[in-house]
């Protein structure tokens, strides 16, 4: 596509857009008495308006059958969480006895650490990323301490090279194999939060498997942005958030994937609950724990109800958009206008100090719909000064600022106008 600088051509691609009855589905902050420039679905996505419906029902349920909700509910409580096998499955590509929604994303990350996570004398070893999200830091530091080793020999980080904010492919699969005889578990972001790399998790998954680890993946920001076929990559586990570009709230229930041949393995350690407990007998009380033969088999406790009354909302939208497939055609027109708007900025700067620079890999293949941008000249105050003219977005340390323009709610006129300002931020 030829891109425009121009309103004119933003509105038409706009009106030509298969999605754009979508974006009436969703609840924007008011910025100077209009609908702000949202940005930042990549950190909280907006609020679905059927939301407040979806919760009225189970208020009303609660209300009016108490106790007895778990089964008589218009939406039972006690297999609540079944609604959701299907559409995760189509989402994130995978069989619906391989999916699950429960907890949050780094509980679920630690769950699947207890099962894939068994290092012995000779196979210790954590593969990630050195800019991994804090917290994926902390499961690995702590989980390695509980087996008695040191984060410093256990952990191996795959940085980018020196002068450079990419991860090399290359420099991920050489760690792999220079280390594949200590390796028990690679764990990476699908897609990256600082840089909105996403990584090949294909030939990640068959360089770790070909060194005899486990391969699983933190897909935070890659569930519901990018396209992912976990059980044809041949992935063994993998777990994500839904407050993000999943759209269901703040601290919403995250999800966890477990490829079938690991679901069906009842020796395969885990930490047991009630409700990861065979569905046919759990009522007789046993003592002795036995998992289900899916990733129910990983379930603790039984469903945060009102937390998935939002996100089923937010699902059914994606599954009436018709999942991945449409949403990233739009999501790669959307961020290469959005990449063509500021090379345009950048030409009219002046002031040759002063410089974007898209630290995003620039290959669409390579990214989601993130761009992360470095104001060279500016740092923050350019996030402040963009914040102040009604623009969602976000500034991530040491001098990142993040712009995700979501397929569901975002458009082509919201870039454009996102370009004027920053013109207009830059001229002052």
């Amino acid at each position: 596509m030829k891109y425009v600088n121009s309103l004119d051509f933003a509105l038409e691609q706009d009106k030509k857009d298969p999605l754009k009855k979508f974006r009436k589905k969703f609840l924007f902050p008011n910025s100077q008495g209009k609908d702000a420039l949202y940005f930042v679905g990549n950190s909280l996505g907006l609020q679905p308006s059927t939301v407040a419906s979806y919760l009225k029902v189970e208020l009303e349920d609660w209300a009016k059958f108490a106790s007895e909700g778990h089964f008589d509910a218009r939406n039972p409580w006690y297999s609540y969480h079944e609604m959701f096998a299907q559409p995760l499955a189509k989402l994130v590509g995978a069989l619906p006895n391989e999916v699950i929604a429960m907890n949050q994303l780094t509980v679920n990350l630690h769950l699947a650490l207890i099962s894939f996570y068994r290092p012995t004398s000779k196979r210790y070893k954590i593969l990630c990323e050195a800019n991994a999200f804090p917290s994926d830091h902390y499961t690995f530091q702590t989980q390695v301490e509980m087996h008695g080793y040191k984060p410093e020999d256990a952990i191996i980080e795959v940085a980018p090279r020196k002068g450079e904010y990419l991860v090399r492919k290359e420099d991920i699969l050489k760690a792999i194999k220079d280390n594949a005889s200590s390796l028990a578990v690679v764990i990476l972001g699908g897609v990256n939060y600082l840089t909105g790399q996403l990584l090949d998790m294909p030939a990640i998954t068959e360089a770790g498997h070909k060194a005899g680890a486990y391969v699983g993946f933190d897909l935070a920001h890659a569930a519901g942005n990018v396209e992912l076929h976990l059980h044809k990559w041949n992935v063994d586990f993998a777990v994500w958030c839904t407050y993000k570009y999943l759209n269901s709230g703040p601290g919403a229930v995250a999800g966890a994937f477990i490829h079938e041949r690991h679901v069906k393995n009842q020796k395969l350690p885990r930490l047991g609950g009630w409700w990861g407990y065979d569905k046919k007998t759990r009522f007789l009380m046993k003592k002795k724990f036995v998992p289900m033969q899916t990733a129910e088999g990983w379930q603790l406790s039984n469903a945060p109800v009102l937390s998935m009354a939002a996100h089923k909302a937010s699902v059914d939208i994606f599954m009436e958009a018709g999942g991945m497939t449409p949403l990233r055609k739009k999501s790669l027109m959307l961020t290469g206008y959005l990449e063509f708007i500021l090379g345009e900025v950048n030409k009219g700067i002046k002031d040759k100090k002063i410089r974007l620079e898209i630290i995003t890999p620039k290959d669409v293949s390579e990214r989601g719909c993130q761009l992360s941008i470095i104001a060279h000249g500016l740092g923050k105050d350019f996030y402040k000064a963009i914040t102040q003219k009604g623009v969602f977005c976000d500034w991530r340390e040491p001098n990142v600022v993040r712009i995700a323009p979501v397929p569901l709610y975002n458009s082509f006129e919201d870039i454009w106008k996102l370009g004027q300002i920053i013109e207009n931020v830059l001229g002052k």
